[in-house]
């Protein structure tokens, strides 16, 4: 079945890895039927930073407050024009795929940025104006998939269960789990391409070819199991009942364990 799919990638180097294989993304999912659109961050000349400029018509011009202003721009519907554009083309998309090299243990500046901004109050959190009653698993970005892509420079072994960076799904969790399930997307196991500082053209054109199989698989992977907030495990909606996760605590606990 046809699905809508973007792609969202921030590299400002149109030769590296990242913008190969958003290349690849784009033919592939083509290739299969998709309709695509994309955001190229860097060719855009995307305002990455949050601030005040972000609401032409301010509620209170005394104090900022983000979440009354960002509520009040999306609701009235006087949201600056680009961030505007970017909120269409993901409400259109059935899948949103987020490509980045990791810098620093997380997604490049501008690419937080596309989220800061992008990621409305009244449409990512606070949806329906109920404050935190639809997230995590809940949202106005219900329904959708996600999935990220992204280039490590350094080999697999760092960032193994005791790879000296620490695993890699854990450094990449306040994305996965704290952006897009909280806004209710369906995230799927993120997937990585290592070493990327001193492949070989070998190397990179196995790297392409393991990008297109995982994509053929966009629609039928399944997501981690994060658990829902409203799906019981959360009674107060904050903190897990004693009898979920029994002696776990940090983010795995989290995460459904597989049924077995």
């Amino acid at each position: 079945m046809k699905k809508n799919v973007l792609i969202v990638h921030a590299h400002p180097e149109p030769t590296s890895l990242t913008h190969q294989l958003v290349q690849v993304t784009r033919q592939t999912l083509e290739k299969g039927g998709h309709q695509v659109s994309s955001s190229d961050l860097y060719g855009m000349h995307w305002k990455a930073v949050f601030d005040e400029h972000d609401f032409p018509a301010r509620l209170n011009r005394r104090r900022l407050s983000f979440i009354e202003e960002s509520g009040h721009a999306y609701s009235t519907g006087q949201q600056t024009a680009d961030v505007t554009a970017e909120q269409e083309k993901l409400l259109a998309a059935d899948a949103l795929i987020l490509q980045f090299p990791l810098w620093w243990f997380g997604m490049p500046a501008i690419l937080k940025g596309w989220v800061d901004r992008v990621f409305a109050y009244g449409l990512a959190y606070g949806y329906k104006g109920e404050g935190n009653r639809y997230r995590y698993g809940d949202g106005g970005l219900k329904g959708k998939r996600a999935l990220l892509s992204v280039i490590v420079g350094g080999p697999a072994e760092d960032y193994g269960p005791r790879g000296i960076n620490g695993p890699l799904e854990e450094l990449l969790f306040p994305i996965t789990h704290g952006m897009l399930f909280f806004a209710g997307m369906e995230v799927l196991p993120t997937h990585a391409v290592y070493g990327s500082g001193r492949m070989t053209e070998a190397a990179v054109e196995e790297a392409k070819e393991g990008w297109r199989t995982r994509l053929e698989r966009l629609f039928e992977d399944a997501p981690i199991p994060f658990r829902p907030q409203n799906g019981g495990d959360y009674p107060d909606r904050h903190m897990l009942a004693n009898h979920v996760a029994s002696g776990q605590s940090g983010l795995r606990a989290h995460i459904e364990a597989p049924r077995t």
